[in-house]
């Protein structure tokens, strides 16, 4: 109890500090376009400093529980062993389920899905949790990387750094990216890497915008677990190369085994995680039984406990010995131990067990190409250096990430011929026969189903004039450029749309046709439709689907349409930005969250609490009160709010208003509370 008191304390203290820090901001930076780009760079640093901070934290703690959980193995056998291990899943499953559910398993979604839903919001407590279960379960001997739970934690003061300064949705995504990347940096030394990994897999796209921000993040981690951690990278590897062109035969071979691995690895994982889930037990008793038999699979080689980088090591040193059979065994131990650990809900990252599977699958590549082919000159830690960027890659769908941090990690480019074959065609067919990475696909089993970060199920069911920016500035077509020179200065916008007399879309002008038109003899004599663009603007109609607008935006990349009414008569109705499209997002959540809980009004949970729908009368004690100030907001949780016949996402801020269909889940306890402060005749659905 105490402790979720703290967890509650820390968040409205950081919520009580707002109206402060936006004076400090306003004061210090101003309203200039030159603040608005200093902010998040200043932020960037400082989640990238404190993410390199948490990281070594989380190392020197990870530590000090490995130090004991050993000393409890030596001195009680293989009884200490199993029972720590239970006793640790406990310890997690406790900490997932009393404070932060997303802490549970290895993070990398939970953060995609708050970037493409939840507009970069991610709770403060997330950090802290997430440290103290995967430092439980890794350092009692779970299978499972340290990476993961770093860049969630990065991840988390991203978003907080974000929100605390007001910024915007996108600002607030890309600090959260930015702490990913950090995550990655501070892991394994690989700057480089932590922002491919930040772009490729967190954002799903790459773009200049995004790229300084995440590098210098990046950056900032890396300079501080140097400092703290030591340079040298996460693993000594020899400067390999390519000793024959007929090596690259067995590479292709190898890239076709790495993605089969790769897609094993994810359907074990997820089928594992789905019968755990579907256990009618708490969630504390299944990741301590997680951990036992993780437990009970190390037995047969302890060299499967934890991350594994120490044995990753080995294998890739330039005189390896590992034989085959050795390989083959901890490839399919690891894999079964890291398919308990993290199945049943233990806290951890899935990037070094993937490592590891891949080193053992190259090394075993190898080994038998040396013995085959022994003129070759085959080095088998090559192939196991090799084997761990592709079946990273195949799991994860990130081959930009695998070659640069294996690069990285070998600062040698000897390698890079076979290390792009093999990395390529393992990501390759690994999309072909299973379309979702380790990542994407437990989004998809919560029906979340992303395309380039951005949930396209929800962007398919919402239209563009549902979202549409009407008051929009536009320009007449005869309107001068020197007219035109003082609202771009004025509006800060980089372009508007050129609309006649009867409201016909004519075309666009932008700052850069401002630009060009400069250098042009007649500057004094141009207009607004002799500069712009008024042949094939990029448009889209009002009723079409916000995924093509959104589409078109990624193609051209621009930030604006113009939307203009469909038939023979075609008129200027307004423009959908970015900004629009997030909104978009928070409708297409709204809508599915009320289908979802629509279908469900008529079951009720084992503790007979329910669903109730309840109007909102004209003198109700809510009117005008916010969510956060609910008096039992406890035990009764508001799923959604439908106003004037529009789905409303429920936040902590929004304001309840008259006439307000509300959707709640209410514990028994809360029920009268709940009709009291509403004022309402409950229409409960049993």
């Amino acid at each position: 109890m105490q402790a979720n008191l703290l967890f509650k304390r820390v968040e409205v203290l950081i919520a009580d500090s707002r109206s402060a820090r936006q004076h400090w901001l306003k004061t210090t930076l101003g309203q200039s376009s030159l603040a608005h780009d200093a902010v998040p760079l200043l932020l960037a640093i400082l989640v990238g400093l404190f993410t390199g901070l948490g990281a070594y934290s989380f190392i020197i703690l990870l530590g000090e529980i490995n130090h004991f959980t050993n000393s409890i193995r030596e001195e009680w056998g293989v009884f200490g062993s199993i029972a720590i291990m239970m006793i640790a899943g406990l310890l997690t499953g406790l900490i997932i389920s009393r404070f932060a559910t997303e802490a549970k398993g290895h993070g990398v979604p939970e953060v995609m899905e708050a970037i493409a839903l939840k507009r970069g919001r991610i709770r403060p407590r997330v950090a802290i949790a997430k440290i103290i279960a995967s430092a439980i379960t890794i350092g009692s001997g779970g299978s499972a990387g340290r990476e993961g739970p770093i860049v969630q934690v990065g991840s988390t003061l991203g978003s907080t750094a974000g929100q605390w300064a007001k910024l915007s949705d996108e600002q607030v995504g890309m600090l959260v990216a930015s702490g990913a990347a950090a995550g990655i940096a501070a892991t394994f030394n690989a700057p480089i890497a932590g922002t491919m990994f930040a772009l490729e897999v967190i954002l799903g796209r790459f773009s200049n915008r995004y790229l300084s921000i995440v590098v210098i993040s990046a950056v900032s981690a890396n300079v501080v677990s140097r400092a703290l951690l030591g340079e040298n990278p996460a693993f000594i590897v020899p400067a390999y190369g390519l000793n024959n062109p007929l090596e690259l035969l067995i590479y292709l071979l190898l890239g076709l085994t790495c993605a089969f691995v790769a897609i094993l690895f994810i359907r074990v994982l997820y089928g594992a995680e789905h019968i755990f889930d579907g256990w009618e037990i708490p969630l504390p008793i299944k990741t301590s039984i997680g951990m036992g038999l993780t437990a009970v699979i190390a037995l047969a080689s302890p060299k499967i406990l934890g991350p594994g980088l120490e044995f990753i090591g080995e294998s890739i040193t330039e005189d390896m010995s590992l034989t085959i059979g050795l390989m083959a065994g901890l490839l399919i131990l690891k894999l079964i131990a890291t398919t308990f650990t993290l199945g049943s809900g233990n806290s951890g990252g899935v990037f070094a067990p993937g490592l590891f599977m891949g080193a053992m699958v190259g090394g075993i590549f190898g080994q038998l190409g040396a013995y085959a082919f022994p003129q070759l000159g085959i080095q088998p830690g090559a192939y196991a250096l090799v084997g761990m960027a592709a079946v990273f890659a195949g799991s994860a769908r990130a081959p930009i990430t695998a070659i640069i941090i294996v690069l990285e990690m070998s600062n040698d480019y000897k390698l890079i011929l076979p290390l792009l074959l093999t990395v390529i065609i393992s990501t390759l067919i690994a999309d072909l026969l299973h379309p979702d990475s380790i990542y994407t696909r437990k989004l998809l089993l919560r029906g979340i189903h992303l395309e380039r970060g951005h949930d396209v199920d929800l962007l398919q069911a919402v239209q563009v004039h549902e979202v549409i920016t009407k008051d929009f500035t536009t320009v007449l077509p005869e309107t001068t450029i020197k007219e035109l020179i003082p609202l771009f200065n004025q509006s800060h916008s980089h372009g508007f749309p050129i609309v006649d007399k009867k409201q016909h879309l004519v075309g666009v002008i932008t700052l850069t046709d401002i630009e060009e038109s400069t250098k042009r003899d007649n500057f004094d004599e141009l207009t607004a439709g002799d500069v712009g663009t008024t042949e094939n603007v990029i448009t889209v109609y009002e009723h079409d689907p916000i995924h093509l607008a959104l589409q078109r935006m990624n193609i051209y990349n621009i930030g604006r349409l113009p939307v203009i009414t469909s038939g023979e008569n075609q008129k200027y109705l307004g423009v959908i930005r970015r900004a629009d499209i997030l909104l978009a997002y928070e409708i297409g959540l709204a809508r599915k969250s009320v289908e979802q809980y629509q279908q469900q009004l008529h079951l009720r949970n084992v503790e007979e609490n329910e669903f109730i729908e309840v109007a909102v009368e004209p003198n109700a004690p809510m009117i005008g009160r916010t969510l956060m100030q609910f008096p039992c907001s406890e035990d009764c949780m508001v799923v959604s709010i439908r106003r004037n016949g529009h789905a409303v996402i429920a936040h902590g801020d929004t304001s309840i208003q008259a006439g307000d269909i509300i959707t709640a889940y209410v514990y028994p306890k809360a029920h009268n509370e709940v009709m009291k402060q509403f004022k309402a005749s409950p229409a409960t659905i049993s």
